[in-house]
């Protein structure tokens, strides 16, 4: 049973229990009128304690939206276990994703820290359970590569002091840190590459419009081809291309037109591979030129070695650790948007040359 006059000591204390922010271990002792040390073991699940006690610091922990604090001064919580870090990410077998969470992992591994990570498969619904999940069962912090087009849902989790950082993505609907591509000089940068090497038609396969980095780079791509004077043609233009069976699909298509591009735009890893496909198919890979945004696995070893608009997934992850660990360090700052640079890898499939050199 609760103590004698704990239910005052409760009633008493509750005024004085902060009404914003994140609460802590003692609020819910106080809120349930039992001592500290009761109340952590209770949390960390440890025999000994009553079960009246035991429904008094669960009530409060509901009541008060209680989850725990670490920081770097305390990384381990009671008992053993060890503090976690949820990374929700938009498929964790893109090299993207992988690299991402590489980065995430060997920063919070000097803490004594784990990597929850799960895919979202860009499906909002499934964005919001993982998120659900990870926070139930008490992830410290989140890292998260949004799949859904408002995220004012995480507003709880956000006033309950959790730090979260937005990644690749930015943020619609809550103020959070982001660490963010160049998407929109990345895909201008490869633009003004292909017309400098003599290509006036260059078609743009492109991810899905719901993204907002396709969104960018697409952007990017249209406004760099502008300056030149020059209007993409309506029919080399495709988007919703999320697989590389797609993006060969499309590229194949455009390839046996009766007026194919002389060079390809792949905003995607994923497209790009399927356009190489494609490129190959139809014997065209030293004719047609391809200039692809991100970087993946071997690219630098076919024939010709595929061009790129290379992302820096692993400084992205690095950065987004540390404005996490700030934050559970104690930090405060406003919210704010880091970009990471791309960088233009010049390998030869982008420098084939166009009827305009």
């Amino acid at each position: 049973m609760v103590p004698a006059g704990g239910e005052n000591r409760a009633a008493a204390t509750s005024a004085a229990m902060p009404s914003k922010g994140r609460a802590t271990l003692r609020d819910v002792a106080l809120l349930a009128g039992v001592s500290h040390k009761t109340a952590s073991r209770v949390i960390n699940g440890e025999p000994g304690v009553t079960d009246a006690k035991v429904a008094a610091v669960r009530q409060a922990i509901a009541k008060l939206g209680y989850r725990p604090n670490f920081t770097a001064s305390s990384l381990r919580r009671a008992g053993g276990r060890i503090a976690a870090i949820a990374a929700v990410l938009e498929d964790v077998s893109n090299p993207f994703s992988s690299a991402l969470h590489r980065a995430l992992e060997d920063v919070a591994r000097e803490r004594n820290v784990m990597i929850f990570a799960g895919s979202v498969d860009e499906d909002p619904e499934r964005e919001r359970a993982l998120i659900d999940a990870f926070t139930a069962r008490q992830a410290d912090a989140l890292v998260i590569v949004p799949a859904s087009a408002n995220q004012r849902y995480l507003a709880d989790v956000i006033n309950a002091g959790t730090p979260v950082v937005f990644a690749d993505r930015p943020p619609v609907g809550v103020d959070v840190d982001a660490v963010l591509s160049d998407n929109h000089g990345g895909a201008a940068a490869a633009v003004h590459h292909l017309v400098a090497h003599g290509h006036r038609d260059i078609a743009y396969l492109g991810d899905l419009r719901t993204i907002t980095t396709a969104q960018q780079r697409y952007q990017g791509f249209r406004e760099a081809l502008a300056d030149h004077g020059v209007r993409p043609q309506p029919d080399h233009v495709v988007h919703d291309l999320h697989t590389e069976s797609a993006a060969r699909d499309a590229a194949a298509r455009l390839l046996a037109g009766p007026t194919p591009p002389t060079a390809l735009f792949t905003s995607q890893n994923l497209v790009t591979i399927g356009a190489v496909r494609a490129l190959r198919d139809h014997d065209r890979q030293h004719q047609v030129a391809l200039v692809g945004f991100d970087d993946f696995p071997l690219a630098d070893l076919l024939q010709p070695a595929v061009t790129v608009v290379a992302q820096n997934p692993a400084e992205m992850g690095r950065l987004a650790a540390s404005l996490l660990f700030r934050r559970l360090d104690g930090e405060h700052w406003m919210p704010t948007t880091h970009f990471v640079p791309t960088t233009l890898i010049q390998r030869g499939s982008g420098e084939v040359i166009g009827p305009h050199a």
